[in-house]
């Protein structure tokens, strides 16, 4: 056995290892006598381990490997869905009702909806006028339409007011025609 400087041999398998080691790293044996310990019984007598029923063991892998857990159970939850939805696909497409076929006409009752080609009266609709109100007060003119009277009115005095406006502005002399 030879010793150097802070080294030493081991005397089992002649590696160079640090002379405060207990064992050496490379093979387990004292250096120093190259007996060889037995370590998993020290391992053991040292750390007893728990006996563990298989479902606690089950839940502790489970516990250990979560996310392997999570990916298995919605795996097999999607898989259970698509066999429900193929099981039913396929009931539904061979299926055969046992009843008679029953005629629209005698489920739905059309006689109480009356005439669909009526229309609802336009509800009056009030506008904001901001800007110019005469943008917005452009009517369209339909066939059998009557102006109402307020309009009428309006438009009355609007010439009234025009034809005032009119005799009052001084007339610029005509000129005559000559002969």
């Amino acid at each position: 056995m030879e010793m150097s400087s802070q080294r030493l041999v081991c005397v089992a398998c002649h590696r160079e290892i640090d002379t405060a080691a207990k064992l050496c790293p490379y093979c387990g044996a004292d250096p120093r006598t190259g007996e060889k310990l037995d370590t998993d019984a020290l391992l053991q007598e040292e750390f007893k381990s728990r006996r563990l029923t298989p479902s606690q063991n089950v839940l502790e892998y489970a516990h250990q490997r979560q996310g392997a857990v999570w990916a298995f159970t919605i795996a097999v939850v999607l898989l259970a869905l698509a066999g429900l939805h193929q099981l039913a696909a396929h009931r539904n497409e061979t299926a055969v009702a046992s009843s008679n076929a029953v005629p629209l006409a005698e489920v739905t009752d059309i006689t109480s909806q009356g005439d669909s080609q009526s229309s609802s009266p336009m509800p009056e609709l009030r506008y904001r006028y901001d800007g110019r109100p005469q943008a917005m007060r452009t009517f369209v003119v339909e066939p059998g339409a009557v102006t109402p009277s307020e309009i009428l009115a309006q438009q009355a005095a609007a010439k009234t007011a025009a034809a005032g406006q009119h005799a009052a502005a001084p007339q610029p002399p005509r000129p005559q025609p000559h002969h």
